[in-house]
């Protein structure tokens, strides 16, 4: 694996992050929801102040690039005039909430969502950079295998109850309670699993840490739900960006049909109420497309720190990746697109790519300093085939 730099920290909006095609503004929509004139509000911006390309993130975030120094400062003037900006940038690093996209009018969803942001903002809790939250409060659960170091979910029986990422059973609340039981978690865990200013919490409760006993519950959170995919919904029409990453015309294309658009941590965005599902570049609409089998970063040249274009890879291999099995190729061993394992891993390094079966970029390769063209004439390789 390459010596790149992990950073430890994700960018914002008023703490954007430098990248190969200049600062990264990352934009996180309050609630998880986007109402149409944010949406095509953030669209002209990304137009008017960075080079037009708007990731969507696994965090559920919007991040525009190509943002110069001298135009940040007015971008975030057009942030606030979207109410799309925190008052400073510690309040915006504590706001790393994920918020289930399948809520329905007159439920809870948005009110915790709320509740939990405004909570956050008043506390003077000192988290680590990458410490997050979920609120996955559906009859089932849709979060469960995306990063959050403390959930708001429900029992079976429709109950709510908190629960520490890593323990199996969380704590019966009361609706008046959920928020500040997470808060009073993540104060615990503050005061004795933080070090350097890191930490998970399922790391911390799998190396034999244990919740004070009037935090611990018995409460078993309802079931997960498959995988959403591209598609009609009953909340509306979910819809796929390939490799993360659209022009803003796109973004101002889903705008025009006058729908506030919901995040969710899949790249994957969900206009809400429509009936009918879309038509561009870019989009991913259809269920079993071979283009969701397939994760990769920005690459280069867009990043400094990769070593190759990992999209255009990624997107010459996805017909031959198997139905039930994922390829991440990855511009550098941080593995900043995806942190966990896949079936298939390559690692772009300055002699090659890296293959790691099974594994993330952080595990030890099978085979090193592949040749791309020998990949695309043999894909049978990342699979053990010769």
């Amino acid at each position: 694996m390459s010596a790149s730099k992990v950073k430890g920290w994700c960018p914002g909006a008023l703490r954007p992050m430098q990248s190969g095609d200049g600062l990264v503004v990352r934009v996180r929509p309050f609630g998880g929801r986007l109402d149409a004139a944010q949406a095509a509000g953030l669209a002209h911006l990304a137009e008017r102040h960075g080079n037009g390309l708007i990731d969507v993130t696994s965090r559920a975030n919007f991040q525009i690039r190509g943002v110069s120094e001298s135009s940040h400062r007015l971008l975030l003037d057009g942030l606030a005039q979207l109410t799309l900006l925190d008052p400073d940038a510690v309040t915006e690093s504590r706001r790393n909430i994920l918020v289930t996209p399948f809520w329905r009018d007159g439920d809870e969803t948005q009110a915790l969502a709320a509740e939990l942001e405004e909570a956050l903002a008043d506390s003077m809790l000192e988290l680590p950079a990458k410490f997050g939250f979920a609120i996955d409060d559906g009859k089932s659960r849709v979060l469960a295998g995306n990063s959050a170091d403390l959930r708001i979910e429900r029992d079976a029986a429709g109950g709510l109850l908190v629960r520490a990422d890593g323990a199996r059973l969380g704590r019966s609340v009361a609706r008046g309670e959920a928020v500040a039981t997470a808060l009073a978690v993540a104060r615990w865990f503050v005061g004795s699993g933080v070090r350097d200013g890191r930490g998970r919490m399922a790391t911390y409760l799998a190396a034999g840490a244990e919740l004070p006993a009037a935090l611990r519950g018995d409460a078993e959170p309802a079931p997960i739900m498959a995988a959403a995919r591209p598609g009609l919904y009953p909340q509306g029409a979910m819809i796929g960006v390939a490799f993360g990453q659209m022009p803003h015309a796109t973004l101002n294309q889903l705008s025009g049909y006058g729908h506030a658009l919901r995040t969710t941590p899949w790249r994957m965005v969900l206009s809400e109420g429509k009936r009918t599902m879309p038509s561009a570049s870019g989009l991913i609409t259809e269920a079993f497309d071979p283009a969701l089998r397939v994760i990769a970063c920005s690459g280069a040249p867009r990043c400094r720190e990769a070593h190759a274009d990992t999209r255009a890879l990624a997107a010459t291999l996805a017909p031959n990746i198997g139905s039930a099995a994922r390829l991440h190729v990855s511009g550098c061993a941080k593995g900043c697109a995806h942190s966990g394992a896949a079936a298939i891993t390559l690692v772009a390094t300055a002699s090659g790519f890296d293959l790691v079966r099974g594994g993330s970029t952080r595990d030890e390769p099978v085979l090193r300093g592949l040749d791309r063209d020998d990949i695309v004439k043999i894909p049978s390789i990342l699979m053990g085939g010769h």
